[in-house]
């Protein structure tokens, strides 16, 4: 071969063997995500009962605000795709999430691990079938346990239909997050609500919190920010009027959605079962505690924010998280003689189902869910009211303020209370179950079993 030929090979080699790295680093710098987004209108049409509190004896007369159910469809680079639905609602059912996800998978063909949903637990929205039973549908009559069923219904079919309308919008985008801070939230069990604004004045509130604001934000092609998802841990109930209402959560989407025209403003609870925000019953209070949640996504918004790159890894499993031990028949019995119609009802409603051949059973199942976005972000959803210490927890062995912990979400079936809580007792450690209809507290190793289905899912 002639040296000239020889010169010109040589050539084509190195600039090949030049180019090609570069070609995978090109792909790498154009690999994006792709999202979507939809909302819903939610809000009751007719008065129905409101859920979240006993003390209530009529259904809703009003409307403070609208409620939503919103969607955000992401989809990785390799197709991946994960579909988070928020709605002002205090919780949903096992048989609800079950039902809207087959109807999912059979439109759309998402697993059961692609879905989440994550309520704000308001405390001013509408009472649905199968949540919070004893305490709402179970007593109420039955024209009101009607126009239950048929909003429930109603939901169903709007959940699905707001997940279609985001998956036929995908476009490019890109991810970003960061964590900010708000200081509202305090801590139910260990501070009394006429002390709070002496204790907080003096820096002496007690008890485990967690003040973080994680924020995902998902910006198109020209930088546009078309959706921000935030969270925070603390419980729904500035409000307990009978107006329908967002609460806080409401109007800190209501606030940044003004700030930001077209983006959509998503929130989620995190394990705020014992932190309330105090001082409350005001709108104006709901108001302010909304406007610096805003607040705080939004400096999360102006800082620097780290990247997330376009790889999705979802994951999904019901546990049987054991319950301590059983009551006899003869003892459920007694409960349905009793004066307090809470504690009759649930008697009542676990009576009918061992009658109807469905022994209690020792365990209950349990919704562990995990995303893991990129490299940075680890998305937990827990199910039931979650209290601080598993969030806390799970931040110190994981990611730190890159781990995210969301309760109420997926079936908010009990309050699931720590080790701690649960020695301790009180209405998070065990009052609280009646109203939601399991028939006893969980069982001191339920804690364990959580965080360790957490780890298991989240390993390389």
């Amino acid at each position: 071969m002639r040296p000239r030929y020889l010169f010109l090979l040589s050539l084509l080699v190195l600039v090949t063997s030049f180019n090609l790295p570069c070609c995978s680093v090109a792909a790498a710098e154009t690999a994006t995500w792709q999202a979507g987004t939809a909302r819903v209108n939610v809000t009751p049409e007719k008065y129905i009962w409101m859920a979240g509190y006993g003390g209530r004896n009529r259904p809703a007369d009003g409307k403070l605000t609208d409620l939503w159910a919103k969607a955000l469809v992401l989809v990785d680079a390799d197709g991946d795709r994960a579909v988070l639905v928020t709605l002002d609602l205090i919780g949903l059912s096992r048989e609800f999430s079950q039902s809207v996800c087959s109807r999912l998978k059979e439109r759309h063909g998402l697993e059961r691990q692609q879905i989440a949903f994550c309520c704000s637990h308001t405390h001013t929205g509408p009472a649905l079938v199968r949540n919070l039973s004893p305490l709402h549908y179970l007593i109420v009559d039955k024209e009101q346990q009607d126009l239950i069923q048929e909003y429930t219904t109603t939901l169903e079919d709007r959940v699905v239909e707001v997940v279609g309308q985001a998956l036929s919008k995908t476009a490019p985008v890109r991810l970003s997050w960061g964590s900010g801070t708000a200081t509202f939230a305090v801590n139910r069990r260990n501070n009394p609500s006429n002390q709070v604004p002496q204790l907080r004045a003096e820096g002496k509130l007690k008890g485990p919190q967690d003040h973080d604001v994680p924020v995902l934000a998902v910006r198109d092609a020209a930088g546009e920010l078309r959706a921000v998802v935030f969270g925070y841990a603390c419980h729904a109930t500035v409000l307990s009027f009978y107006q329908w209402s967002g609460d806080y959560p409401g109007f800190a989407q209501i606030e940044f959605e003004k700030s930001h025209p077209g983006c959509l403003a998503m929130f989620w609870a995190g394990c705020g079962a014992d932190q309330n925000p105090l001082p409350r019953r005001t709108v104006e209070l709901a108001m302010e505690y909304g406007t610096r949640l805003a607040k705080a996504a939004d400096e999360v918004l102006a800082k620097e924010m780290q990247v997330v790159e376009a790889d999705l890894k979802t994951h999904f499993r019901e546990i049987d998280l054991p319950l301590a031990e059983l009551p006899s028949r003869e003892q459920i019995e007694q409960d349905a003689k009793s004066e307090n119609k809470y504690t009759a009802a649930r008697a009542k409603m676990l009576l009918a189902r061992i009658d109807g051949g469905q022994p209690l059973s020792q365990t209950y199942p349990y919704p562990v869910e995990t995303w893991q976005l990129g490299d940075k972000v680890q998305f937990v959803t827990l199910g039931g009211e979650v209290v601080v210490d598993f969030a806390l927890r799970l931040k110190s062995e994981l990611r730190g303020t890159g781990t995210w912990v969301a309760g109420f979400s997926n079936d908010v079936m009990a309050y699931i209370a720590s080790r701690r809580v649960l020695k301790e007792g009180g209405y998070e450690g065990g009052g609280a179950m009646v109203y939601y209809g399991l028939p006893t507290v969980w069982a001191p190793e339920s804690e364990d079993m959580i965080i360790d289905e957490v780890h298991r899912q989240l390993s390389p």
